[in-house]
């Protein structure tokens, strides 16, 4: 009975030491967060796309793709900001564990399975802006699909980096009904090769 208390006890200090530090890290994103409409923005390219996508007349469509372009450019736009804004953090609060769970203190006591998230939003805002830019000549479609999966992509990290890998793919198969490997296939090669290299898979 003793042992079962114990457990108990050490489940519940670990289960409240995890989720202050989850506090700790939405509460640091979201302040850096806060100070864009990047979020805001994304909802408007990703909604817009498929509007687009449905629309059966040619010059509407246009006209819908012409104002996305606009989007396009100011997300870039924010997001390269706050990237090199959150940049500035110490590196100490900016390291996201490649465990699958959430362990309390798991970044300091495996060092070596962790990422930066300050490399890693770097990756994301070079993704976005090159995908903005299409200097790989995309049609339209194939535009919108990849820069939804370099967004989507993003998302997740910053998901990762809040909760644990777990989390951050269990939410996108929800809400996008998208995997994560899914994710990694669909953005653009410069992308996934960066990003592949950072986490180290």
């Amino acid at each position: 009975m003793e042992i079962l208390t114990l457990v108990a006890l050490i489940a519940a200090g670990a289960y409240i030491l995890k989720s202050r530090d989850q506090r700790q890290r939405i509460a640091l994103l979201g302040s850096h967060l806060g100070r864009y409409q990047i979020e805001k923005l994304m909802e408007s390219l990703t909604s817009g796309y498929l509007r687009c996508l449905g629309e059966d007349d040619p010059e509407r469509r246009q006209q819908i793709w012409s104002l996305l372009d606009s989007t396009e450019e100011k997300l870039s736009a924010q997001f390269n900001s706050f990237a090199a804004e959150f940049a500035r953090t110490p590196e100490a609060d900016t390291r996201v564990s490649k465990l699958p769970v959430a362990i309390p203190f798991s970044t300091k006591l495996f060092p070596a399975a962790t990422f930066d998230l300050r490399q890693a939003l770097m990756v994301h805002a070079r993704g976005i802006a090159g995908v903005m830019k299409n200097e790989a000549n995309r049609s339209a479609k194939s535009k919108a699909f990849t820069m939804s999966a370099e967004l989507f992509l993003m998302q997740h990290t910053c998901h990762w980096y809040c909760k644990s890998k777990t989390v951050a793919s269990a939410r996108m198969l929800t809400r996008h009904q998208t995997s994560y490997e899914q994710l990694i296939d669909a953005v653009s090669p410069e992308t996934r090769e960066a990003y592949l290299g950072l986490i180290g898979s």
